[in-house]
């Protein structure tokens, strides 16, 4: 497998500012209050800093001088006072910063996972997983260190540097001035490294995200990776995209670290100029040692919140850069939405029909399903067949919309889908398909699934009627059983009648069947026919088929080709007409009941039997095929 590429990487970086104004209004503004509170001990902590750099005066200046106990008592109290001060409120602020700026990026999380359930089945189609993972792990911890630390850091130092200085100008306004010139130098180093390590930390998260989804697809496809041999490949894919990931980081650390030296030469600079000088003042008599060494005190004490600001500046870039990429999932707007004035399905009435319905998965695609009109009577089985790529799972998908009609209508009792909410559309339905999808959770959970507030009991006569119930208790565990990621510890037919039994009891009108047998062994299929049997009573179901003998016994059975309606009636109705349905029957060695010269005889094609099922060594994860993608839900 080669390298998933993100195909959600932005196309034009937005500016700071704007990502910081979203942040606030959208995030930080309901913590205000909260923010207050931490900004005012972060307050005292910074005023007690500057208290300690003031204190130092007196003390220097007072230094061998013949003074009482009270008085060194005094000093040595004041000191430890300073000290406790500011490490309680150290202690408060750090703390309410960071609670708040884990509540923030928390809810940034759910927000998000929120908005990707509630995205298009197309859209899930369209991106990789491992890159969807990569924007709600990799991308959300790199804005929680940087919301967490970096508004903790910068306010505390900003806060710092303004009591700090203000003691500089309080003890020598024109020494301060002759020192000052480091913090304009410093802020517009500081700027130049953010820019590059904002494009840096942009590639970077990009680059784990290719990695995050290459490693989802290998364990994914392990099955087939070991089946062919592929594993040194795989390996040679996986080292190339991590080699960018490591090549991204060191550029990023060399100019993080590029901060350092600058700000040792400019403050190197600025302490030799302010020695210099203020030597000269106290051997003018102009000041004393004491005020000289409060100078040099605040001064120190300022230089590592400005230093930090560097680090503080790399790390908000980078928590920037993954914003950018958390807000443009949350920016993307689902299709398939209820209309404004959608109402629920009215009646239980669960007949279907198809009016001139055409739809395409792409506006300049050809179309999957070209003027399609049919109807499923209530309580009806209709069975669609045809060749691979004729439309049929582009027609199944359609009912719960997953994709929307592009032309023409379809309705369910009379209403416009389009007009039903889709919490009432998708409840009236069930759906079983070829993969049933299975939860990493016990079989008890995963029947519950299609109806999460059924009792134990019914849970049970849902196992009994897919013919699931004897396999479920002779498991180690009964019900309690853990399937294993997508079912792994079941077998295929096991799978599918817990799929049916979690259809059995959402026991819902209309039943979509796609291709729901067609990857079984004979033994298998035929146990998971007599369950989908019990579970068709009753119901109006639509049956996706490529093995003809399942669909037999179909009130109706429709034949599509290129999209396109051209058969329909019953299995005899179809064999006794010279056309596709006889054609397929016969290929998949079903009795001929065509006179010599017409039909499949006449056509010569072979009576062996063969499905048109995915061809062996194509692995899950392969892309769709020519009738557009599966449906993944079961």
């Amino acid at each position: 497998m080669s390298p998933v590429p993100d195909s959600l990487a932005p196309a034009r970086a937005q500016s700071s500012w704007v990502l910081l104004r979203r942040l606030f209004f959208n995030h930080l503004r309901p913590h205000l209050g909260g923010f207050a509170v931490a900004g005012v001990f972060m307050a005292v902590g910074a005023g007690t800093t500057g208290a300690l750099a003031k204190m130092i005066e007196p003390i220097v200046n007072q230094l061998g001088q013949d003074h009482s106990s009270a008085y060194v008592l005094l000093m040595g109290g004041g000191l430890l006072a300073l000290f406790g001060v500011r490490g309680l409120a150290t202690y408060v602020h750090t703390v309410m910063m960071n609670r708040m700026g884990q509540r923030i990026v928390t809810d940034i999380q759910q927000g998000m996972h929120r908005h990707l359930l509630e995205a298009d089945l197309a859209f899930f189609h369209a991106h990789s997983s491992g890159v969807l993972l990569a924007r709600l792990t990799s991308d959300v911890a790199v804005m929680r260190q940087a919301v967490g630390e970096c508004w903790t850091s910068s306010l505390k130092g900003g806060l710092t540097l303004i009591f700090l200085v203000g003691v500089m100008f309080y003890q020598d306004w024109k020494l301060s001035l002759a020192a000052f010139f480091v913090f304009p130098l410093s802020a517009f180093f500081v700027a130049i490294i953010g820019r590059h390590m904002r494009r840096y930390a942009t590639k970077t998260q990009e680059a784990i995200a290719r990695l995050t989804a290459l490693l989802t697809q290998t364990f994914q496809g392990m099955r087939p990776i070991k089946a062919y041999g592929l594993e040194e490949r795989e390996h040679t894919v996986m080292r190339e995209v991590t080699e960018s990931v490591y090549q991204l980081a060191l550029k990023s650390y060399r100019a993080s670290a590029l901060s350092n030296p600058m700000a040792e030469v400019l403050s190197g600079v600025a302490m030799a100029t302010v020695i210099l000088y203020g030597h000269w003042q106290i051997r003018e008599g102009l000041s004393t040692t004491g005020a000289l060494f409060s100078f040099i005190t605040a001064f120190v004490l300022a230089y590592d919140p400005m230093k930090r600001t560097a680090k503080v500046n790399a790390q908000l870039q980078a928590g920037l850069a993954a914003a950018e990429r958390v807000f443009q999932v949350l920016d993307m707007r689902p299709a398939i939405v209820n209309a404004p004035a959608a109402e629920p399905l009215r009646s239980r009435d669960s007949t279907v029909r198809f009016e001139n319905v055409s739809f395409g998965y792409a506006p300049n695609a050809p179309l999957a399903l070209d003027h399609v009109t049919l109807t499923m009577a209530q309580g009806t089985t209709v069975a669609v067949v045809g060749p691979s790529g004729a439309g049929k799972s582009s027609l199944i998908n359609l009912i719960p919309r997953f994709y929307d009609v592009t032309e023409g209508t379809l309705t369910i009792g009379g209403q416009n889908v389009r007009t039903i909410t889709l919490d009432s559309l998708r409840r009236n339905l069930a759906l079983v398909s070829q993969e049933p999808a299975l939860f990493d959770d016990t079989i008890r959970a995963n029947i519950l699934f299609g109806r999460p507030e059924a009792t134990e009991a019914e849970v049970r006569d849902a196992a009994r009627d897919a013919s699931a119930d004897a396999f479920i208790q002779a498991l180690p565990n009964g019900y309690d059983t853990r399937v294993g990621e997508q079912g792994v510890k079941l077998s295929g037919g096991q799978r599918q009648r817990i799929a049916i039994a979690r259809a059995i009891l959402r026991n819902a009108p209309l039943l979509l069947l796609d291709e729901a047998t067609s990857a079984l062994d004979a033994q298998s299929e035929q146990a998971v026919q007599d369950a989908l049997k019990r579970l068709q009573k009753g119901r109006t179901t639509l049956v996706v088929a490529h093995r003809l003998s399942t669909v037999v016994d179909a009130d109706t059975i429709l034949v599509l080709d290129h999209g396109r309606l051209v058969q329909q009636g019953s299995h005899a109705q179809l064999v006794a007409q010279e056309g596709l349905y006889a054609r397929l029957y016969a290929r998949q060695g079903g009795p001929s009941e065509e006179p010599e010269g017409s039909g499949a005889a006449k056509a010569g094609l072979p009576r062996e039997s063969f499905t048109f099922s995915r061809p062996l060594g194509v692995s899950a994860f392969a892309g769709t095929t020519g009738e557009g993608p599966k449906s993944l839900l079961s």
